[in-house]
């Protein structure tokens, strides 16, 4: 079984890594910088003890290193205090230790090259120390010795303070984790609620409860439900269109099947009236067909090249109509695209140019453009025109009937600009005959 797929889970998996390796980076550097720090500061009490070691050295007539009682350190004086003491006289091989280091085997330093410090850490049979040593000539009167200073500190106060630092260090940082992540499952649910909120709303109108999306939603999903609308609203009116057709045509289909039958009683005139309601009944036909397919605004249809297919149609009339050799005036740019069905633009020039060339003279124009976002098409012939502009748009009604045809063409022409809301005008052109303005609006 596919398991669902979540934004929300992917985006709180990617924020929980992200995040896990921020505060584990950033831990690390702390825990580190805090125990350099405290090593530091070891070192540096370790050091002011040194001082204190010289402050106090003598040596005697015999060049032997003479050492106060006490100190002002008393850790100095306290057996097994964890602060130890030592100082060698290299000249002598004797070994000076604090009263603390009684009865403990140290690693005190014997060499070092004189005025050199050394910070380290040695491990010994009594544990591990943190040692700061430094080598110095002593010189008192006319005498001088080579002396190494040694003082020690048991490391276990130091790991134990490294150690309660690290400890709350990582408990706050794990706890800051978890008001994160809790911080961010909110953000994100309160972020994706308008997904849901258009995801219910999907929900009823599959179930019938409401017609659209009606919530308002951010910008950055704003465009996702308006096409969605123009979608579902494209689907109605393609249902609606199809429901009409179906009626209109079992009801333009009484009349013709009336006839049929009363021609019944007269065979003489039956063939003839046969021929005539078939023909008419097949007008019926391709004219509520015609509407029924209609494609409508096109909002999600690729841009189509309307010069190719304006060219197409063009030689195919200048076929039809070669007795008049009617001259075809086609002005449309190359580079002219627009949203649209292939079918319907077919249907729309076709139907025009068939009829402005059916009434033409010699000349019949053409111009396609682009103005304020409209897609503009103006079709003109040097006929005798239009002598009623409203009834030819209706089906089989014709402006001359000793002209072939059916009065089908405007009237399909017509409700193919309707589906795409869009205008269609009748006038007198400037050749002197019919003009013919289609307006379509962007989808």
């Amino acid at each position: 079984m596919k398991l669902a797929y979540s934004i929300r889970t992917r985006l709180l998996l990617g924020a929980a890594l992200v995040l896990l390796a921020f505060l584990t980076g950033a831990g690390l550097a702390a825990q580190r910088a805090n125990a350099e720090s405290v090593r530091a500061a070891y070192f540096g009490r370790l050091q002011s003890t040194i001082y204190l070691l010289l402050a106090a050295a003598e040596l005697d007539a015999s060049g032997a290193l003479v050492m106060p009682q006490a100190f002002a350190e008393p850790r100095l004086s306290l057996p097994g205090s964890g602060l130890y003491a030592g100082i060698h006289n290299v000249l002598r091989g004797e070994q000076w230790q604090s009263a603390s280091a009684l009865g403990q085997q140290l690693p005190f330093r014997r060499s070092l090259q004189a005025g050199q410090w050394r910070n380290e850490t040695l491990d010994g049979a009594g544990g591990s120390f943190l040692s700061v040593s430094y080598a110095v000539t002593w010189k008192a009167s006319a005498r001088e010795a080579p002396l190494v200073l040694t003082v020690l500190e048991n490391r276990a106060a130091f790991d134990r303070e490294v150690g309660v630092f690290t400890r709350t260090l990582w408990l706050g940082l794990g706890a800051a984790a978890v008001l994160l992540l809790l911080a961010q499952l909110w953000l994100l649910r309160w972020g994706l609620a308008p997904l849901r909120r258009v995801a219910s709303e999907i929900r009823r109108i599959e179930e019938g409860e409401q017609s659209r999306i009606e919530g308002r939603y951010p910008a950055e999903i704003s465009g996702l439900t308006d096409n969605l609308n123009k979608l579902i609203q494209q689907e109605r009116v393609r249902q609606t269109r199809h429901r009409d057709a179906l009626t209109f045509l079992a009801h333009s289909l009484k009349t013709p099947l009336a006839v049929l039958r009363s021609a019944l009683a007269a065979p003489a005139h039956l063939p003839a009236t046969v021929a005539q309601q078939v023909s008419r009944m097949d007008d019926i036909v391709q004219h509520q067909l015609g509407r029924a397919i209609a494609g409508g605004a096109a909002r999600f249809a690729p841009p189509l090249l309307l010069a190719p297919v304006v060219e197409r149609i063009r030689d195919a009339l200048a076929k039809v109509y070669a007795e008049k050799a009617l001259d075809f005036n086609v002005e449309c740019p190359p580079d002219l695209a627009w949203r649209m069905d292939e079918g319907d633009l077919f249907e729309i020039l076709g139907n025009l140019l068939d009829n402005a060339a059916k009434w033409a003279r010699s000349r019949v124009g053409l111009r396609v453009w682009r103005e304020a976002g409209r897609l503009c098409i103006c079709v003109e012939d040097d006929g005798p025109g239009f002598t009623d502009t409203e009834s030819v748009l209706r089906l089989h009604v014709r402006g001359d009937e000793r002209v072939p045809g059916h009065g089908v063409g405007l009237a399909v022409v017509s409700d193919l600009v309707a589906s795409h809301q869009g205008e269609l005008k009748l006038t007198r052109g400037a050749m002197g005959g019919g003009r013919v303005d289609v307006m379509l609006p962007v989808p």
